[in-house]
């Protein structure tokens, strides 16, 4: 007996030494967008590249300080000049769960609202029918001809030529959904804590979004063309309340991503992102030509299903981004816009599908519905 309580014992403590697996940190990247040569935008008094990088610094730090697993690095933590490309293989290499460009806004000197526009608007990728978006896009892209053979590099995109962004147009980020998720919690606090104009969530090519592998956003706090929005942003007090708003967007999808049966926070972050955006495309424009293809009711009958696409919006009839697949249904799942093709009664019958779906949309999936709506 004195023996078996012996081994008892050794047992128990072993188990006490046994060193204990940690969670995983949740790792987040922080891009300061531009630096060193590159100076950005320009203001009367400061530049982009400075902006970006203080609200950056703050907001690694309240990141740190705020939330217990998580892992924080940066692009860049001082004035120097990173390529696009590294930016993305960084974030790659360090595995990052998410990956945040922060940038400041601007427009054409040419135009009448230079010195008056403002708000904040937070993009993640993909090509919009918006030129608004387009523009903004070609110019945080032009940085990339500051480095030496940019064309080999970005295997012969132009960022200057508007042909060089058709791609984009057939563009699908496997990680759409989370980055829709993560851009409208970031952008509901810039309106809400930063006090920012709401621009809105939009899409726009970003190369710096184009490469990277987990759930990616561009922040625009707002425009460095307007004297008064350039001050708020070089202010202490500015400066501290965009990366504020930004922690805490990034709390609430992080919390909302560990609990993704709770929709309260992801509703809450749409109903913001979504509220009355200031700087839009013609609402009668976004209506006109809309696809009669709202997923119908089923009578509660189990219909299947193939998901190939999803979008924040509704798409038009003969988008290119549906590469011709017809006919198709659309569902609105918190949010986010998402395709299906096909009604089908059994699963075997949609995976016999499925294969040629897939020749165009690699990501496809089968999924289970009734009503108009799926289910689990």
């Amino acid at each position: 007996m004195h023996r078996i309580l012996n081994t008892i014992v050794y047992i128990l403590l072993l188990l006490s030494i046994a060193p204990i697996a940690e969670a995983k940190d949740f790792v987040i990247v922080i891009d300061p967008g531009h630096g060193g040569k590159d100076a950005g935008a320009l203001g009367i008094r400061t530049n982009e590249k400075s902006i970006n990088l203080n609200v950056a610094l703050k907001l690694k730090r309240m990141l740190e300080r705020d939330m217990d697993d998580v892992k924080v690095l940066m692009t860049r933590d001082s004035d120097r000049f990173i390529p696009l490309q590294k930016r993305a293989d960084f974030a790659n290499r360090k595995h990052a769960d998410i990956f945040i460009s922060i940038h400041a806004n601007s427009i054409s000197s040419k135009s009448p609202a230079h010195r008056r526009i403002n708000g904040a608007a937070v993009y993640t990728l993909g090509l919009d029918r918006s030129d608004t978006n387009l523009s903004v896009a070609m110019r945080e892209n032009e940085v990339m001809k500051l480095e030496s053979d940019y064309s080999t590099t970005y295997e012969g995109f132009d960022p200057s030529s508007t042909e060089s962004y058709i791609a984009f147009e057939m563009m699908q980020h496997k990680n759409m959904d989370q980055s829709i998720a993560l851009a409208e919690a970031v952008q509901n606090q810039l309106v809400r804590t930063a006090g920012r104009k709401n621009n809105g969530v939009r899409q726009a090519p970003f190369w710096v979004l184009v490469r990277t592998s987990m759930p990616s956003i561009l922040v625009e706090l707002d425009f460095i063309c307007n004297p008064a929005m350039e001050s708020f942003m070089a202010s202490e007090n500015g400066s501290t309340k965009l990366a504020k708003a930004i922690c805490n967007g990034v709390k609430r999808y992080h919390s909302y991503s560990s609990h993704p049966s709770s929709d309260t926070p992801r509703n809450e972050e749409k109903r913001t992102a979504e509220e009355k955006p200031e700087i839009i495309d013609s609402l009668e424009e976004q209506i006109l030509d809309m696809p009669d293809t709202k997923t119908k009711d089923t009578d509660g009958k189990i219909i299947y299903k193939i998901q190939f696409l999803t979008s924040p919006h509704v798409l038009r009839s003969g988008d290119k981004r549906l590469k011709g697949l017809k006919p198709v249904e659309h569902y609105n799942d918190r949010g986010t816009v998402k395709y299906t093709y096909g009604s089908y009664q059994s699963m075997s019958e949609a995976n016999a599908q499925l294969k040629t779906v897939k020749k165009k949309f690699p990501d496809a999936f089968v999924i289970k519905t009734c009503n108009g709506k799926r289910i689990k």
